[in-house]
């Protein structure tokens, strides 16, 4: 009988995870959630402060590319990226979400004057999160398409090794 395992997670000294999905926003929620494991396995452990930074910024930038990127029938596209310097306990994570509509680059909006659309708003802060939490964040042109890609980094300062579930027995 053969038997087929699924490979270890890379280790983070250089991981990336690549994903394609429906631009609604049940696919910025999955992507959210499936993000979220993988920085888990790299060593970014749930409840961290690290991994919830992380997290708010894919769901930022997800929901950025469903809400303005959207273009019927195309999907979106998270890409991260972690990468470790050889003998530092940091590790740089770099989220970037692929859109494949590219007419209006991004920008964070100043923070509304008037009190009336202030602290009632509730869209349109999404880049001013993202802004405030990452450590460097941009957007260029898609290179294979039309779209544009939306990025941002963080760097985690101290990140452990890959944590291990389900392995006690009752």
């Amino acid at each position: 009988m053969n038997r087929t395992e699924q490979p270890a997670p890379a280790t983070p000294a250089h991981a990336c995870f690549t994903l394609r999905f429906s631009s609604t926003p049940r696919g910025a929620r999955l992507a959210r959630r499936l993000c979220g494991e993988r920085l888990d396995s790299w060593g970014v452990p749930y409840g961290s402060d690290d991994h919830d930074v992380l997290s708010l910024l894919v769901s930022e930038l997800a929901a950025n590319a469903v809400t303005h990127g959207h273009v019927a029938g195309r999907d979106f596209r998270v890409h991260l990226l972690a990468h470790a310097a050889p003998g530092t306990p940091s590790l740089t994570v770099r989220v970037e979400v692929t859109d494949t509509r590219g007419d209006a680059l991004p920008e964070p909006a100043a923070p509304a004057a008037d009190s009336a659309a202030g602290p009632a708003r509730t869209g349109g802060r999404g880049l001013l999160l993202v802004e405030a939490l990452a450590d460097r964040w941009g957007c260029a042109p898609r290179p294979d398409g039309p779209g544009k890609t939306v990025w941002a980094e963080y760097t985690v300062a101290r990140y452990g090794p890959p944590t291990t579930r389900g392995t006690g027995s009752r």
